[in-house]
């Protein structure tokens, strides 16, 4: 099959994929897409919003209809590396024998990831860089596709320990999760408050969700698109001259290469999903929010004047 026909096979399953998972995710449009777009780039998710936003359901629902193997971690303040990783065990006949943790799965929800210390924080970025996990002195791969969905409760802040930007730069997206408006929420508590079951179906396998990765990759992109993506991500680092002028007076840190990157990786998923062969700079603009949000640090007078992440993103377009 040809590249062209495997993008318009990918249109067809992505309409049907959505409408899958509507069946129980009322609402969230631009979460699901977001998160859509993550997975079928190759990258990891980080969810911000408060509690009881069926942020698991969410998660859950996607993973069943890709016919993915799911796993969520609740992250606590005594959880250790090895509780994610797995450990090496004796069996009975003395030999040293190693036990998976529940990070060996498709789909990893790491709930409230910021509650964990830092140590136990780090033995998720080999993993999600990699695809491989490292246990006493042995590397074990971990199944494709791999991708990582960490969840961030911004209300409660005692106790938590807040994601150094290293970390914070390995997630392609930064998503944040709203309240359901009014109607929303009228049809969520009608669908949750009876005694009808919905089920969704699968409708991918595991390879041709890989499949479909490796043929978004092989997209071309023009110059002009590659060069305001790079221009784009120029513009957040202060201190350089081609810096904005919000960057210049309210940010500290800009983002890295890595955003360009993600940028173009994410601009020609969407075009795949909206039927296009090649992305342009609208659909750059399409994820340049979620992918940027996090990588620009803010300074205290950003903070006290209230100029959100969004206002310093949309003077850059």
């Amino acid at each position: 099959m040809s590249d062209v026909s495997t993008i318009e096979s990918f249109v067809k399953k992505y309409k049907s994929l959505k409408k899958e998972i509507a069946k129980i995710i009322v609402g969230q449009e631009d979460v699901v897409d977001q998160i859509l777009i993550s997975i079928f780039s190759g990258g990891h998710s980080l969810l911000i919003g408060v509690p009881g936003l069926a942020k698991t359901l969410m998660v859950n629902t996607i993973a069943k209809v890709l016919g993915l193997d799911f796993k969520r971690i609740q992250f606590t303040p005594d959880l250790m590396p090895s509780d994610i990783l797995g450990s090496e065990i004796l069996d009975q006949n003395r030999e040293f024998k190693f036990i998976k943790g529940p990070i060996f799965a498709n789909i990893i929800l790491a709930d409230e990831i910021n509650r964990t210390p830092p140590k136990t924080q780090a033995a998720l970025l080999e993993a999600m860089q990699e695809r491989a996990v490292t246990v006493a002195g042995h590397q074990y791969k971990l199944a494709l596709p791999y991708f990582v969905l960490a969840t961030q409760n911004p209300i409660e802040q005692e106790g938590t320990y807040p994601l150094p930007e290293a970390q914070l730069d390995r997630f392609m997206f930064a998503i944040n999760l709203e309240y359901p408006s009014f109607q929303e929420e009228v049809d969520v508590v009608k669908a949750t408050t009876t005694d009808i079951q919905l089920e969704v179906n699968a409708l991918f396998t595991v390879q041709e969700i890989i499949d479909f990765q490796n043929v978004i990759r092989r997209i071309p992109v023009a110059d002009n698109v590659i060069e305001y993506a790079v221009s784009m991500v120029s513009k957040t680092r202060p201190n350089t001259s081609t810096a904005a002028d919000l960057v210049k007076e309210y940010v500290d840190w800009g983002a890295g290469p890595r955003a360009s990157q993600n940028l173009i990786l994410a601009a020609k998923t969407h075009a795949a999903t909206h039927g296009k062969f090649s992305p342009d700079i609208e659909n750059v603009q399409a994820v340049a929010t979620s992918i940027l949000r996090h990588r620009i640090i803010k300074n205290y007078k950003a903070e006290a004047e209230g100029i959100s992440d969004q206002k310093i993103i949309e003077s850059l377009f």
